[in-house]
């Protein structure tokens, strides 16, 4: 309950730059939360499709990957009925790595959206905690100017106390809207590379595939 309290007379007592910093904060956090689920069920979703596409692919079965792919959102599955629709035209390895990037390419953009705006956040946040201290000094200054002499050391140190409440505010909202933007990075690089290693297993199963097509044809 102390520390409720406190919390409460720490917001109060800075100055009106905590409603907006405490906007922000709050903003941030719903991005993050927001962000985060559907990152881990981006994650999770390309996990179980590669799971389902491994025994089709193993047996060749291509063209039911490919027809699989044209109705499903799963960027696992987009990506590799892109490669598998591209051997069907093309045996050549490059053009069916080229297919497969441009498919995670197109992936990228949806698993990055809106975690940049988290570091732009934390900035605003520092950056109204500086202001916010700068406007309640001037106050301050301006305040102590006409009052009595005796009152003068006090009133400035209670003033300058109020103030500084701003830019620690500021500061405890952009650390963790930091920590979430990094977090979220490293969450969006782990799906990228693991669509970059199945875009390999890929290329390396169809690889295998032609060595035993040709061996087949050369024993012919």
């Amino acid at each position: 309950m102390d520390i409720l309290e406190t919390m409460l007379r720490f917001f109060q007592t800075g100055g009106a730059f905590m409603y907006p910093i405490a906007v922000v904060l709050v903003i941030g956090l719903v991005i993050t939360l927001e962000r985060w689920l559907v990152l881990t069920a981006a994650k999770s979703a390309n996990k179980k499709a590669f799971g389902q596409l491994l025994p089709a692919l193993n047996k060749g079965e291509y063209g039911k990957i490919v027809e699989v792919s044209k109705k499903s959102s799963v960027p696992m599955y987009r990506i590799v009925g892109a490669g598998l629709a591209r051997f069907s035209t093309s045996n050549r390895r490059d053009d069916v790595e080229y297919a497969m990037e441009e498919g995670i390419m197109e992936a990228l953009p949806r698993l990055e959206k809106r975690t940049p705006y988290l570091a732009t956040l934390a900035n605003i946040s520092t950056l109204l905690g500086l202001l916010g201290t700068i406007i309640g000094l001037i106050a301050a200054f301006s305040a102590v100017a006409n009052a009595d002499p005796a009152e003068k050391a006090t009133l400035l140190s209670n003033s300058i106390s109020v103030a500084m409440n701003t830019t620690a505010f500021g500061l405890i909202s952009a650390i963790p809207l930091l920590l979430f933007h990094s977090l979220l990075q490293t969450k969006t690089s782990e799906i990228v590379d693991s669509l970059e290693m199945a875009g390999v297993k890929v290329l390396n199963a169809l690889g295998n595939k032609q060595v035993v097509r040709t061996r087949q044809v050369d024993n012919k």
